[in-house]
């Protein structure tokens, strides 16, 4: 028992010494200390000559030593071995490629090719160490051998990969779509894939191609699987009215006939301002559904359409609308979409405080989960900052915070607390809240209270009665309420009496995004410039070049000026909030294939 015990512990310490060895000759490979690694490989591959990962990281360290001859005795050792593996014939062979023995390689390359009729199952390991060495031509014919050998295996993945590593754009298509046709791999794999190679440009040649290739298919067989595949490339191209005719076939050809998807064209349409193939969307929606809940969303979607441009008449028939909808739904726990979206109408479109603080608090003691109050809660707290019930509007904010610690919304309403705090002119507040949200998980809440806090402090310190701050948060407030043009004006006294002074540059951009609001683009970008021009090293300078890049390609189609707008916060303002959707913006309009 006890000469047992003792070859046990033996064992134990021998293990325990030759991992420790093996984590340091790794670390000492991954760092490029290739003279340290070695030694350490050489012992381990001496004390375990059957672990292959230790062999290949001993040749790998040769041949980064340019020892090829000690790598190459190594792999014929191995090779002579019984239980040889075929890849190794060709490591021999990249081996010779190494020291330009071309030749020798080809030769190797050949010898493991060969392999592959034989035995197909060895077709994947040998494609897959050509690919290793980006011997692509190679691993091709690897792969290509192994399914003529044996029809049952597919290796149109991999393919795929090299086929688009090679720039053979058609056959890569190709091979993806063979994997969908054989149902060997996801749609949503294959589209990430295939999503490196197209871009938003429909006349881009890999677009046209990857169209071609889908309609051909489609007219030799009636799969709805095309429809999803152009609808993704239309998508991809910002064509939502083409998606949504493959959408329509979808749904129409579909045994569930889920509206989902037809659901999310809608929404993305609408966040691509492309109203209206959004309308129409939703409009096919609410006439293909018995399913209260779409029919609602979409009803409501179509509301927030209609009032993107109205007037008198036109609100007074959305105000029926909406009485229309209350009937017909009620005051429910699971339609709180419409009695806040109703509530918010009646605040900010027709200046009816009372009737929509009296829905939502009517609402308010329906049964609901804490989450149901908190979103009803938020909705009734910006109405009471518009009424300016500030007081009343803190209270409900803090109750969402008390009842939901930590949580996204718990957070906003914080943000809100603090923006609320300086409409009602308490900067200290305002201050002491905005420094944890500084730290915030939400990027977007993060960054918003980032900006009124500096705005708050940089102003606060130079002007101690803080006047032209609390012009501004009156300006703020007014522009909340959708008086903007009253905010305009307001800010207008800013920038005549405290010229020069910090909060200038604040002022000439809330102005300039208003002046957008109210589609004087002119008088807008004007505002950008100025603060290029005379405050281009302070913290806004970055806010002001991406709006005027927007102005440049959203409303003046002039590419090249937002592209210089664009390139401006790449190259100097890389750790402004914008940067990463600059970036996307420029490679955009270069052209460049999106990732």
């Amino acid at each position: 028992m006890k000469l047992f015990l003792s070859l046990f512990i033996f064992l134990c310490v021998q293990w325990s010494s030759a991992q420790e060895n093996y984590v340091l000759a790794k670390q000492y490979l991954i760092d490029g200390d290739f003279d340290k690694a070695v030694v350490y490989f050489e012992k381990l591959v001496k004390q375990n000559p059957y672990r292959s990962d230790y062999s290949e990281d001993l040749i790998t360290c040769y041949q980064q030593l340019e020892q090829y001859a000690d790598a190459e005795r190594i792999l014929i050792s191995r090779l002579e071995s019984k239980k040889s593996h075929p890849v190794l014939i060709v490591d021999l062979g990249y081996n010779y490629t190494l020291q330009k023995e071309d030749s020798k390689a080809t030769e190797m390359y050949e010898q493991a090719l060969a392999v592959i009729p034989k035995n197909p199952n060895f077709a994947y390991s040998i494609g897959s160490r050509f690919q290793k060495y980006t011997l692509l031509d190679y691993s091709e014919k690897a792969f290509l051998s192994g399914m003529e050998a044996s029809p049952e295996l597919d290796f149109n993945f991999p393919l795929a990969k090299i086929y688009g590593e090679q720039g053979k754009i058609e056959e890569m298509y190709l091979a993806f779509i063979n994997l969908l046709k054989n149902g060997s791999t996801s749609m949503s794999s294959v589209l990430r894939n295939i999503d490196d190679f197209v871009t938003e440009d429909s006349q881009a040649e890999n677009n046209i191609l990857f169209k071609k290739l889908l309609l051909k298919n489609a007219q030799r067989d009636p799969d709805i699987l095309w429809n999803q595949l152009l609808s993704w490339l239309f998508v991809r191209q910002l064509q939502y009215r083409s998606a949504f005719t493959q959408e329509k076939a979808i749904y129409k050809r579909s045994e569930d006939s889920s509206l989902s998807r037809i659901q999310d064209l809608g929404k993305l349409a609408l966040t691509h301002k492309d109203y209206e193939t959004a309308d129409a969307i939703f409009d096919f929606i609410i006439s293909n559904t018995s399913n209260s809940e779409y029919k609602l969303d979409a009803q409501l979607n179509r509301i927030a359409i209609q009032l993107l441009e109205t007037d008198d008449k036109k609100l007074d028939e959305l105000e029926a609308l909406f009485e229309k909808m209350i009937a017909e739904y009620g005051f429910k726990s699971n339609t709180l979409q419409l009695q806040i979206a109703y509530a918010n109408f009646l605040i900010f479109q027709k200046n009816n405080p009372e009737k929509a603080i009296s829905i939502l608090k009517e609402s308010l003691e329906l049964p609901l989960n804490t989450y149901g109050k908190a979103y009803l809660k938020m909705a009734l707290g910006d109405i009471l900052v518009y009424d300016q019930k500030f007081n009343q509007a803190l209270i409900y904010f803090s109750q969402i915070q008390q009842d939901l610690k930590n949580d996204v919304l718990a957070q906003n309403a914080r943000f809100k607390v603090a923006q609320t705090s300086f409409y009602k002119g308490d900067f200290e507040w305002a201050l002491t809240q905005l420094k944890v949200l500084r730290s915030s998980t939400s990027q977007l809440i993060a960054n918003d209270a980032m900006q009124l806090s500096l705005l708050i402090s940089d102003n606060s310190l130079e002007d101690s009665t803080q006047t032209a701050l609390k012009i501004y948060a009156k300006a703020d407030l007014l522009a909340y309420q959708k008086k903007n043009k009253e905010a305009i004006a307001t800010l207008d006294l800013i920038l005549k009496d405290h010229k020069g002074e910090k909060i200038e540059d604040e002022a000439l951009l809330k102005q300039g995004q208003l002046l957008e609001q109210m589609n004087d683009f002119d008088t807008a970008k004007f505002n950008y410039q100025k603060i290029i021009e005379f405050y281009g090293t302070d913290i806004l300078a970055d806010d002001a070049y991406f709006a005027i890049a927007q102005l440049y390609e959203n409303n003046f189609n002039d590419m090249e000026k937002a592209k210089e707008s664009y390139e401006k916060i790449i190259y100097n303002y890389q750790d402004s909030y914008y940067f990463p959707q600059a970036r996307k913006n420029y490679r955009r309009l270069r052209g460049d294939a999106m990732e």
